[in-house]
């Protein structure tokens, strides 16, 4: 049989440590303003794919920040079950 030991202090350690990591994943939005009075076809493309960009990885920090939340909930949840295990 096969022993799995939950080494509960190290895991949350490291979700700390990527949700402090997280932190650091931005991107300044797109100004218009730095464009000038350019009004071509391309810069009105490129201001629209970089709010894209933006949109996008808001929603990926959203994600990684829920995931690492409900994986501190598992690991608790597991910490839980076993204390209960080895205490009967």
């Amino acid at each position: 049989m096969v022993t799995i030991k939950l080494n509960y202090e190290a895991v949350i350690k490291e979700l700390n440590e990527v949700k402090s990591a997280l932190a650091n994943v931005t991107i300044e939005p797109p100004q218009s303003s730095n464009l000038g009075k350019n009004r071509l076809d391309f810069t009105t493309y490129w201001l629209e794919r970089e709010a894209r960009i933006h949109q996008l990885i808001s929603e990926y920090v959203e994600v990684v920040e829920k995931n690492i939340e409900d994986t501190k909930a598992n690991v608790r949840s597991l910490k839980e079950q076993d204390e209960a295990i080895t205490r009967n």
